[in-house]
């Protein structure tokens, strides 16, 4: 039998510029083996779910009964005039014939206002995304639920995304929650914390790399925490994992370098170790999930064998990680498991 198969996923946007679909990719292994990694690493919900592709050039270097194999179990041949890949947010002027939207172009910098209504726009913007970071501060710091409360009140947008996930995610059971304060009895701090680095992304539909940030930091947090779990770190390195993971793209967010953007929440030494320097098993893991993003195969099998995870579970999380990241940044409703 032969060597199981890397498997590799990255995001189509829809011509809104949300995540809607995925595209596979493979890294070194036996090629005859692609359609038994994709069932090992339970694929079927998210080809059930999301369409899902192939690159040509991908397919290009696959057997043909391994092509046909995974036509057959779900992943499309993607046509090149069917995908518009611009360089930045700036370049983002879809042709009539483009479904989908790849490439980078969200990780570029945050697009420059332009006129006065585009510039009112970016200040309420990074209004309503400093107010999320001062309240993940401020609930980091254990500060009192009325100050917490307080400062949601500051920003109508923060209030609607939090009741909109607890109600969402059936976090209230069978009663509808209707306040903040409910809202944030309900989630309690932890919870809230993970809900707070989320709405970072969400906040500012001005923006438009939002949706698809989103997506990219909820496989990070989501990848970290499960990797965490399978390297054998405990609960509460599991928990850093996930922070991490999200925390990781907020320089890319804000446009500012990561370490000042970071200053105010007064992480933990382990934390911004593994943040600002890929220090220590979390740095470790986000490396290795970096790895996995560029593609680099031999890479990641090197990281993974260095942190004690088995490539199935690998290819299981990342499977796993996609399929939340869609069902959450690409509008559905089903994240209880946050």
């Amino acid at each position: 039998m032969g060597a199981q198969t890397l498997l590799f996923l990255d995001f189509l946007a829809d011509r809104q510029l949300v995540p809607g679909a995925v595209v596979f990719g493979f890294g070194d292994g036996d090629p005859e083996r692609l359609p038994a990694s994709l069932a090992d690493a339970g694929c079927a919900a998210l080809l059930g779910e999301f369409p899902s592709y192939i690159r040509p050039d991908e397919a290009s270097r696959l057997p043909p009964g391994a092509v046909a194999a995974l036509r057959g179990a779900g992943v499309q041949l993607l046509p090149a005039d069917a995908v518009y890949t611009p360089a930045d947010s700036d370049t983002l002027t879809l042709p009539a014939r483009a479904k989908w939207v790849g490439g980078n172009w969200y990780l570029a910098p945050p697009a420059k206002p332009a006129g006065s209504h585009a510039t009112s726009h970016a200040t309420s913007q990074a209004t309503s995304r400093a107010l999320a970071l001062e309240l993940l501060r401020v609930v980091a710091a254990d500060a009192d639920i009325r100050d917490v409360e307080d400062i949601f009140r500051h920003d109508p947008g923060l209030s609607y995304h939090l009741l909109r996930i607890v109600n969402s995610v059936g976090m209230g059971a069978n009663r509808k929650i209707s306040s903040l304060s409910q809202a944030i009895l309900v989630l309690g701090r932890q919870q809230l914390k993970r809900w707070l680095s989320l709405m970072l992304f969400a906040a500012g539909k001005e923006d438009r790399r939002s949706a698809m940030l989103l997506a990219r930091a909820a496989v990070r947090a989501h990848g970290m925490e499960r990797l965490a779990r399978a390297a054998g770190l405990d609960k509460a390195w599991q928990e850093l994992a996930f922070m991490g993971g999200m925390f990781s793209l907020l320089g890319t967010l804000f446009g500012r370098p990561l370490r000042e953007v970071l200053a105010p929440l007064q992480l933990s030494d382990p934390l911004a170790d593994a943040l600002l320097h890929q220090e220590n098993d979390l740095g470790r893991l986000l490396h290795a999930l970096g790895l996995a993003e560029s593609g680099d195969a031999t890479g990641l099998r090197v990281a993974l064998d260095d942190l004690g995870i088995a490539l199935a579970e690998f290819n299981a999380t990342t499977a796993e990680s996609h399929l939340w990241a869609l069902r959450f940044a690409g509008g559905g409703q089903d994240s209880r498991d946050v």
